[in-house]
């Protein structure tokens, strides 16, 4: 079908559901307006509760780390349908999609598909995997509708969180099943959700016990190549899952929780060989699929004394077209937060995790081994030190932990926050976090390329070998931050920052040798993974909300980021210099919302199939309108990327195949009951 026919009858199918429902609804009551988005003051917003900067909750205008929190009106009213879409409206975030289905999102430099000094964690459970270290995101869906918020760290969480918060940390956090009573349809439909559709339900079983469960659905259209011809990028999934909530008592609560999913991604991947031509592509489909469950116990002991002890399970089915995983994880940890005295507040605990992975290769990707099963342990502690009531606070703490790939590693954290008045908050902190090397860069052969360089010539292979003595990399982080409400209208937040990081992994040559087999013989040109680069990075980020009347808000952010690495192999190429971004929400009468942003991300030259191509800086825009004619129903439509017919925002290190992202439509119906 045409893209502009497509687009028409869109467009008269959402005009048409907007006359139906007025006419079904004219004479409703029309809803409540209650805790409109747009009325909220800059107060209430700075006054959100946070809890991933110290484990326990804390105001976040107060608190000492560069934290933003979406919430729950921000996924409704932005049309965002994906969690990597989500993370766009966070100042300091780099998001740039490679496909229908794949995007490499970072904070603070090193971007790539595998993002490794990155931390994403649902509901406390970890989506960061050990094999290629960084995260699927086309496995990791979640009903947007029953998030209760992201909480977003730039910088160093590693005290608190582990390995691999060296950048930045992710909390996803889902709402409780007693928030989440009754019933929920939602439906999404465009030039690219094909559609998207989810049940949910929620209901009591006993005076204390809440449950929920759903079903969910989506196909996903991929996108265009550079000459607007479909990708075979599509991505397809089935997802179900529950959860049940039981307070026994005023002290005690118990979670018990639980996902699994099945579907499919599409893509175009290139592969190295021996004979004419050399390099062949293939569109391929890859199976994602998996299951897990949670369980957690809170005893409250008083307001400022509380013990957790959370255990999950999870397994994970995931293909990239190069190769398939097969990923359990068994993961139990124990939290504890007491006073000790006036002044100390300490929250300390300990885990242990086991992942046991499988590794399918294939003649150009090779694992070694292909089975492997890794323990961690680990113990943390913090005091939360009060200096000066409500003006003073020091924070120190450090994670202790033992992984079978680079043994003990030692992650402190040191920080302060001083609070002159109820309006503005100066904070500073240094921090020591590592990476540990992933499967991957540990033991594995990847055949980049092949060619010929003359007819009579023996072929040459290209390719990249892992390195059984990687070490973790290393960094040492230094913030700076200041938050001020000069007026009760307006509000901003700056964060800066300097890294210095140590041991980063780096291809180095290897000496050119001569192989017989994979036949025919050839000559091997290969490198291998060294802790062999260092450098320093630095930058700015600054946020800002006006709330410009009653019912209109905006939000911005500028963001800088300078780069510095040795040896230089173009890494700071991977993430833009300067981003800027402008957030609109306004209420208009009849319950009628109108939202927008618009987004500017500088130019970037990422890896595309092993060679560096420019991409240009480009500018995004999106504008939706939602309208709620009664208290459980409402209706919206969005328009993406309304300033391009399509533009590139990242390549693949598969192939040079590069597709780009296209305008686009999207039309929600939700229905609660």
């Amino acid at each position: 079908m045409p893209v502009g026919s497509f687009r028409s009858r869109v467009v008269l199918a959402m005009w048409f559901s907007l006359w139906l429902a007025a006419n079904i609804h004219a004479n409703d009551q029309q809803p409540e307006k209650t805790r409109i988005f747009a009325d909220l003051s800059i107060e209430e917003l700075l006054n959100e509760s946070v809890t991933s900067v110290s484990k326990k909750e804390t105001r976040l205008s107060q608190s000492p780390a560069a934290i933003s929190v979406i919430t729950q009106e921000d996924i409704r009213r932005s049309g965002l349908t994906t969690l990597p879409e989500l993370l766009r409206t966070v100042p300091g975030m780099d998001v740039a999609r490679i496909n229908g289905n794949a995007w490499a999102v970072s904070a603070r430099g090193f971007n790539n598909e595998f993002a490794n000094k990155l931390l994403v964690l649902i509901d406390g459970r970890t989506i960061y995997t050990p094999a290629s270290a960084g995260v699927f995101w086309n496995a990791q869906d979640v009903v947007l509708e029953d998030l209760a918020r992201i909480e977003v760290i730039r910088g160093p969480g590693a005290t608190l969180w582990g390995a691999n918060a060296v950048n930045g940390v992710i909390n996803i956090t889902t709402k409780s099943a007693k928030e989440t009573q009754g019933g929920l349809v939602y439906t999404s439909f465009g030039t690219e959700d094909q559609p998207s559709t989810t049940v949910r339900y929620g209901g009591q079983l006993a005076t204390n016990l809440h449950y929920r469960a759903y079903v969910k659905y989506f196909n996903r259209d991929g996108l265009v190549d550079s000459n607007g011809h479909d990708a075979p990028d599509d991505w397809n999934s089935t997802r179900g899952g529950f959860r049940m909530d039981w307070e026994p008592s005023s002290e005690n609560t118990l979670t018990l929780q639980g996902d699994f999913f099945s579907g499919e991604t599409g893509q175009r991947i290139s592969t190295a060989s021996l004979t004419p031509p050399f390099s062949r592509s293939a569109n391929v489909v890859s199976p994602v699929s998996g299951e897990n469950v949670l369980g957690r116990w809170t005893h409250t002991f008083s307001e400022q004394s509380q013990l957790t002890l959370q255990s999950y399970y999870d397994h994970a089915i995931q293909g990239d077209g190069a190769s398939d995983e097969d990923r359990h994880t068994y993961d139990v940890d124990l939290q504890h937060r007491f006073p000790l005295g006036t002044r100390h507040d300490i929250v300390w605990g300990l885990g242990y995790r086991r992942t046991a992975v499988e590794e399918t290769s294939t003649p150009n990707f090779i694992w070694i081994p292909a089975q492997v099963q890794l323990d961690l342990f680990n113990v943390f502690a913090q005091d939360d030190i009060t200096l000066v009531r409500d003006r003073l606070h020091l924070t120190l703490g450090s994670k202790f932990e033992h992984n079978d790939l680079t043994g003990l590693e030692i992650q402190p954290s040191g920080r302060a926050a001083w609070t002159p008045t109820d309006r503005q908050t100066f904070w500073g902190s240094i921090a020591r976090a590592t990476r540990t090397p992933s499967l991957f860069e540990r033991g594995s052969r990847l055949n980049l390329a092949a060619f010929q360089p003359s007819p009579f010539a023996p072929p040459i292979l290209v390719s990249l070998f892992g390195n059984p003595n990687a070490e973790a990399e290393k960094v040492i982080a230094y913030e700076l931050g200041y938050r001020i409400e000069p007026t009760k209208q307006l509000a901003f937040d700056v964060a800066a920052f300097y890294n210095v990081y140590d041991d980063l992994l780096f291809t180095e040559s290897n000496p050119p040798r001569f192989e017989t087999s994979p036949g025919p013989p050839h000559t091997l040109v290969s490198s291998t993974v060294q802790n062999s680069q260092h450098g320093h990075t630095y930058g700015t980020e600054v946020s800002a909300q006006w709330k410009v009347s009653d019912s209109w808000r905006l939000a911005g952010s500028y963001t800088w980021l300078h780069m510095r690495l040795a040896p230089d192999q173009g890494s700071e190429l991977d993430s833009p210099q300067h981003q800027f971004q402008l957030r609109s929400y306004l209420d208009l009468p009849g319950n009628v919302e109108l939202n927008g942003a618009l987004f500017y991300v500088d130019r970037v030259s990422p890896n595309s199939g092993g060679v560096r191509v420019p991409i240009s800086s480009y500018v995004r825009l999106d504008i939706g309108v939602v309208w709620r004619p009664t208290h459980s129903l409402e209706l919206g439509v969005w328009g993406q990327n309304l300033l391009d017919n399509q533009h590139a925002e990242f390549g693949s290190h598969q192939t040079s195949y590069r597709t780009e992202v296209p305008r686009s439509v999207l039309g929600k119906i939700t229905w609660r009951f």
